[in-house]
């Protein structure tokens, strides 16, 4: 069983907190006052990444990142029908599902404080054959925020941002709620933060930005931190339902931890990943390997022209990713600070990870 108790409230917190690719601000200021309570240091940079230090008595230095945004959107035009009511065409910021979209309650972030608004979906009974069995495009996405045009051009903007309006629930042994990409994770980097003490190695606890948008924040920061080994956190896939068979799943939720041997943006470290593995097994740790086909994860920022750096990554499942009921188990994400925590620990600079 695992050791870490959840924190329930603050994993709500973080999931229900908006922030979009380059506009992470509410879940930057979280992410530093937690910091505040369990790193010697914090610093921010030009993106905006956040970096909090734990010193350690010697001279070897890991890394560890996980991302702070989530997919959303931009308005990129507002537009008026002939009953004189306005609409809000949008930019996606991330790869969103369009299937997923309508009928959707979002927020909209402007200057002057946030509006709720809805995801337009013509009933199927007025549509024709053809239209309703076209597929869906994002493009074809608006926001009715139920105001007339007029009121929608002075208080809505060109470039406001766009989030999913969802809350975070328990249903049975699963936390399901939007934006767990990545959420969870930096939840299980911030647990971990507070639970390390007096280690050997120095730490950089990285909370990323921009990371939907092609790992951004991530590839700037591995030029700027420069560890001696780099942790990514990330979810990935678990496509553990009817549809899909056994060798689709990827990951399967409530079987712990998930070791990430390759993703599309990386392929991990074998000796880091075999290290992982090994002290799963002499703690006892739930963990499951992670081979995904395609995506990518911040691992991939730390491995640039600027130097080779050994990589690994830890992945929490995640069940419906990128739409407003991603799924996790809370036994997966006790498991996931569990073993963090354990292999930070253990690093002193005496494991030569290169090949």
């Amino acid at each position: 069983m695992p050791t870490h108790s959840l924190d329930e409230a603050m994993i709500t917190e973080l999931t229900e907190t908006s922030g979009v690719p380059g506009y992470e601000d509410r879940v930057r200021t979280l992410v530093q006052d937690a910091f505040d309570e369990s790193v010697d240091r914090v610093r921010t940079d030009a993106m905006g990444n956040v970096v909090g230090t734990i010193d350690g008595s010697g001279d070897h230095e890991v890394a560890v990142a996980a991302h702070m945004d989530e997919i959303g959107f931009m308005v990129s035009h507002i537009e008026s029908d002939e009953d004189g009511s306005g609409f809000l065409e949008l930019d996606p910021l991330g790869g969103w599902d369009p299937r997923v979209l309508k009928a959707q309650r979002v927020t909209v972030h402007t200057e002057d404080g946030d509006l709720p608004g809805v995801i337009g979906s013509p009933p199927p009974h007025t549509m024709d054959a053809e239209e309703r069995e076209a597929t869906p495009d994002v493009d074809d996405v608006y926001i009715d925020l139920g105001l007339p045009a007029e009121d929608v051009e002075d208080r809505v903007a060109v470039g406001d941002l766009v989030t999913m309006d969802q809350s975070t629930e328990t249903v049975g042994e699963l936390l399901t709620g939007k934006a767990m990409d990545d959420r969870i994770c930096l939840y299980a980097m911030l647990q971990t933060a507070a639970a390390i003490e007096d280690p050997d190695a120095t730490i950089h606890f990285c909370a990323t930005v921009q990371e939907e948008v092609g790992l951004r924040g991530a590839r700037a920061l591995g030029v700027d931190v420069d560890p001696d080994l780099a942790i990514a956190m990330d979810v990935t896939v678990a496509n553990d339902v009817p549809e899909f068979d056994e060798g689709e799943h990827v990951t399967r939720l409530g079987d712990g931890t998930a070791i990430k041997l390759k993703d599309g943006s990386v392929i991990t470290s074998p000796k880091v990943h075999r290290r992982f593995k090994s002290i799963a097994e002499d703690e006892e740790i739930d963990y499951q390997l992670e081979v995904l086909p395609a995506g990518g994860t911040d691992t991939a920022g730390f491995q640039h022209t600027h130097g080779a750096k050994p990589v690994g990554a830890l992945s929490i499942p995640n069940r419906y990713m990128h739409t407003v009921t991603e799924a996790v188990h809370r036994d997966d994400v006790a498991a996931t600070v569990d073993l963090l925590t354990a292999f930070l620990e253990r690093e002193d600079g005496t494991v030569d990870y290169t090949l």
